[in-house]
């Protein structure tokens, strides 16, 4: 897979408080990805982007939420994130990573 198409899979890592107890519990890490991506080019894009092994990975759709802009009502994009499960041993450093 070429730099390119592993920076247009993985858009972002998502820091929430629930990625952080997946993190700790389940050694689960999350991603923001492209909405077109399968899994098994997210596989690839984590394996070589922070040179892990990687045992699953589980994707949902996020819906938009509604929101009002002034007296209009309007949604925000939905968007696709991934749950990606490494195996024993291996771990990311969401902070120091490039």
């Amino acid at each position: 897979m070429n730099q390119e198409k592993i920076y247009t899979t993985i858009l972002s890592p998502r820091i929430s408080e629930k990625a952080a107890i997946v993190a700790q519990n389940n050694n689960q890490y999350v991603f923001k990805v492209a909405k077109n991506a399968n899994k098994k080019e997210i596989k690839e894009a984590v394996e070589s982007l922070f040179e892990v092994s990687v045992d699953k990975v589980c994707t949902c759709i996020t819906k938009g939420k509604s929101k009002r802009f002034g007296k209009f009502m309007g949604t925000r994009k939905n968007w696709k994130k991934a749950y990606v499960t490494l195996s024993s041993g291996s771990t990311i450093d969401m902070f120091t990573a490039e």
